[in-house]
């Protein structure tokens, strides 16, 4: 009974932190989904949560995990249905009693977790996000899968799905990272059968508009690229360019059809001033606590007094 009294009062006091009490600024919460062969309980993560309070102090910090111990959670990043794996997402924030009666959250995803978080918007988007950032993801899908350390059996048992079998049945609905690989020379296999990146990229005929409407909904979208990045293949997914394999020729966002013809609301968030490309040294996930900072900074520091909350959406005054 001494936990249950607990967590109550623990839950009071954060609402008062991130709940307006007057016009003063307002902290949002922060959300954050981890990357592949990474999991919620790992110090590292635990350190990132903790230099977000830091830097904006009364932060509220959600580490999202799809399984309740660290072991299964790692697990998870390698197989299972992302599109099953970001439902259970939408019901875990509307379901946290801070999340929820939050007027907005921001959201932090690292390499896998960025596309993931993505799809989250899109798809529920409940509670609604603010500001998305997002560090080495692949937006734009990977073309070649990571190489993975010899003792490793779960990332070689995926990787060994994904090249002998990706566009498979099995593959497209048990291994992660089949369900965001995108070839450009595979594109037919891809419309055809991809689970996840095809449809939250409203690739196929048909669109969504909901997709659409949910993602120029943000304040702001931040993509960060890792400049020496050679583990997410193409690098230059992060920023959701594509590659050509054959020739390295990089066609960037503004310059593809998905951009231009405006399937995502992408072209909408730029021409507002509300898209953002940058990029940071080092290789994937290699993060210094200055650039974490900076971003943390610029992204998710409280809201001013000049902003207003309307329902649950923040909308910024005329």
């Amino acid at each position: 009974m001494r936990s249950i009294t607990l967590l109550a009062t623990l839950a009071t006091s954060a609402l008062s932190i991130v709940l307006p009490q007057s016009s003063e600024d307002v902290q949002l919460p922060l959300v954050i989904w981890h990357g592949l062969g990474d999991d919620f309980q790992r110090e590292g993560l635990a350190s990132v949560a903790e230099l977000a309070e830091a830097t904006n102090p009364g932060t509220y910090v959600h580490l999202i995990h799809l399984v309740d111990d660290g072991s299964g959670d790692r697990s998870a990043t390698f197989f299972g249905n992302v599109t099953q794996q970001i439902e259970i997402v939408c019901e875990q924030l509307a379901a946290d009693p801070i999340l929820s009666t939050a007027p907005a959250i921001n959201a932090l995803g690292f390499s896998q977790g960025g596309q993931f978080l993505r799809g989250y918007i899109e798809r529920c988007n409940t509670p609604p996000v603010h500001n998305l950032v997002t560090f080495g993801s692949q937006h734009n899908g990977i073309s070649e899968f990571e190489s993975c350390k010899y003792n490793d059996w779960i990332c070689n048992g995926a990787e060994a799905l994904l090249r002998s079998g990706r566009w498979t049945n099995f593959a497209q609905s048990r291994v992660v990272p089949a369900q965001y690989f995108r070839d450009p020379r595979e594109l037919d296999q891809y419309l055809a059968y991809s689970n996840f990146l095809a449809d939250i990229n409203n690739e196929r005929e048909e669109k969504n508009e909901t997709y659409k409407k949910n993602l120029a909904s943000l304040n702001k979208f931040a993509m960060f690229m890792f400049e020496e990045d050679t583990v997410a293949v193409p690098k230059e997914s992060a920023l959701f360019a594509e590659v050509n394999a054959t020739t390295g020729e990089v066609t960037h966002l503004q310059d593809r059809e998905i951009y231009q013809a405006d399937w995502l609301g992408l072209k909408q968030l730029d021409k507002a001033g509300r898209l953002d490309f940058k990029t940071t040294p080092g290789q994937h996930m290699h993060l210094s606590e200055e650039v974490l900072q900076d971003a943390f900074k610029e992204y998710f520091a409280p809201l001013e007094n000049k902003w207003h909350m309307s329902g649950l959406v923040v909308q910024h005054d005329a």
